[in-house]
C-alpha cells in the first residue's frame, strides 16, 4: 500500500511538473524576443529624430550667414539708388520707402522661408500688402519699377542663396538698371504737363510752330508732344512735353 501512495505522488509530482514547463514556455512566447526589442526601440528612436528635426526646422535661427546676406543686400540697394536713382530724380522721400519695403521684404522672405505657415496666413500678408497699396497716393511709373526692383533685391537675398549665387543676381539686376536709365544706351527722355492758352495753336498743321513756341518759353530740347486735353471754355490746353535730358 505504501508503494501505490509513491506511485501516486510521483505521478502527480509529474504532472505538476509537466504543467510548469508548459506555462512557463507560454509566457516565454508571448514576451517580445530581443530583435522585436530592437526594432521597437529603432521606431521610437525615429519618431523622436523626426520631431527633434521639426522642432529644428521651425526654429529661426540668426546666424552670421544672416548678417553677411543683409549686407550684400543693402549694400546693392545703396548702389541702385545713390548711383542710379538720386543722381536722376533727386527725390528723398522715396528713397525712405524704398529701403524700408526692401528691409520688411528681406526679414518676412527670411522668417518664412524658415517657419511653416498656412495657406490662410500667407494670402493675409498679400492682402494687408494690397490695402497698403491701394490706400496710398499714386506714384510714378518709375517710382513703382524701383518699389519693385528693391522689393525683389530683399526677397531674393531672404531666401538665403550662397554668397556668388546672390551677388551675381544682384550685380545683373544692378547692370541692367544702370544701362537702360542712364545715357550709357540711350538717352534719357523726360516729359512734363504744362498749360499752354494760345489754343488755336494745337491744330495738326501747326505741330512744329507749337514745338517752336513751347521750346522758345521752356528753354527745353523739346521733340515730341501729346495733346492731353482742350479747354475751350478757358481757352487751355493741357500739353505734355517730351525732351531730352
Amino acid at each position: 500500500m505504501f508503494r501505490n501512495y509513491v506511485s501516486v505522488m510521483h505521478s502527480k509530482l509529474l504532472v505538476l511538473l509537466l504543467f510548469g514547463l508548459l506555462s512557463l514556455s507560454g509566457a516565454s512566447q508571448n514576451l517580445p524576443s530581443s530583435d522585436s526589442e530592437s526594432a521597437f526601440t529603432e521606431e521610437l528612436d525615429s519618431k523622436d529624430s523626426k520631431t527633434d528635426k521639426k522642432k529644428d526646422k521651425d526654429v529661426v535661427e540668426i546666424n552670421a550667414r544672416f548678417f553677411e546676406t543683409l549686407g550684400i543686400d543693402i549694400a546693392f540697394v545703396l548702389l541702385i539708388i545713390f548711383v542710379v536713382y538720386y543722381p536722376n530724380y533727386r527725390k528723398m522721400d522715396t528713397i525712405f520707402t524704398f529701403i524700408l519695403f526692401n528691409i520688411v521684404i528681406f526679414l518676412l522672405t527670411f522668417v518664412l522661408n524658415k517657419v511653416k505657415i498656412s495657406m490662410g496666413a500667407a494670402f493675409g500678408l498679400f492682402a494687408v500688402f494690397s490695402m497698403l497699396r491701394y490706400r496710398t497716393a499714386g506714384i510714378g511709373m518709375k517710382d513703382m519699377t524701383y518699389l519693385f526692383i528693391f522689393i525683389a533685391i530683399g526677397l531674393i537675398s531672404g531666401i538665403q542663396l550662397e554668397f556668388y549665387k546672390l551677388s551675381i543676381i544682384c550685380g545683373i539686376i544692378f547692370l541692367v538698371t544702370l544701362i537702360l536709365d542712364t545715357k550709357l544706351l540711350l538717352k534719357r527722355e523726360l516729359s512734363k504737363n504744362i498749360q499752354f492758352e494760345k489754343i488755336e495753336m494745337v491744330k495738326p498743321e501747326m505741330r512744329e510752330q507749337l514745338i517752336e513756341e513751347l521750346k522758345a518759353r521752356t528753354g527745353l530740347k523739346i521733340h515730341r508732344i501729346v495733346i492731353n486735353r482742350l479747354d475751350y471754355l478757358k481757352d487751355i490746353a493741357s500739353i505734355r512735353i517730351y525732351y531730352y535730358e
